[in-house]
């Protein structure tokens, strides 16, 4: 840690202008400036924490896909169908929403790139659910596919 810390330290020094080595120290990891005082300690505030279950809740979403797609082929049913119909858009759904988030900027574009994806969200979970009542459900149709 304390070899991190001064490869740290010297990263900075070599980036910053010489002129202002004088002014930029490093604490406990953070880069402070002379004039700034160390932040004070952060508590957990209630977005931080809806923000971690969130991540948590992708993750377990991720694991319970990985898990569907070997069920789906090995007790292919109404069931795993619906499961199906109802995890992969919300998959798709949170990872395009961290890429709107991320790469999309903007006052009116983010709430409409935003309001685009809700829409096909529901589209998708609405098209999944009416082919698995009225067709032969996702299942069967994938091994269809892999039978051509």
């Amino acid at each position: 840690l304390r070899a991190m810390v001064q490869f740290r330290a010297g990263l900075i020094h070599a980036l910053v202008p010489a002129h202002l080595h004088e002014v930029v120290h490093l604490r406990a990891g953070r880069l402070l400036t002379a004039r700034s005082a160390p932040p004070a300690p952060r508590r957990l505030a209630q977005g931080s924490l809806a923000a971690s279950l969130h991540w948590a809740g992708e993750r377990v979403l991720s694991v319970i896909l990985l898990g569907l797609l070997p069920a789906a082929y090995m007790y292919p049913g109404p069931v795993v169908d619906y499961s199906l119909a109802f995890v992969l858009p919300l998959h798709g759904h949170w990872g395009l929403d961290q890429v709107i988030t991320d790469y999309v900027h903007g006052e009116v574009s983010p709430i409409v790139a935003k309001g685009f994806l809700h829409v096909l969200s529901a589209l998708t979970f609405s098209g999944l659910c009416y082919f698995n009542y009225h067709d032969v459900g996702i299942c069967k149709a994938v091994a269809m596919l892999w039978s051509l």
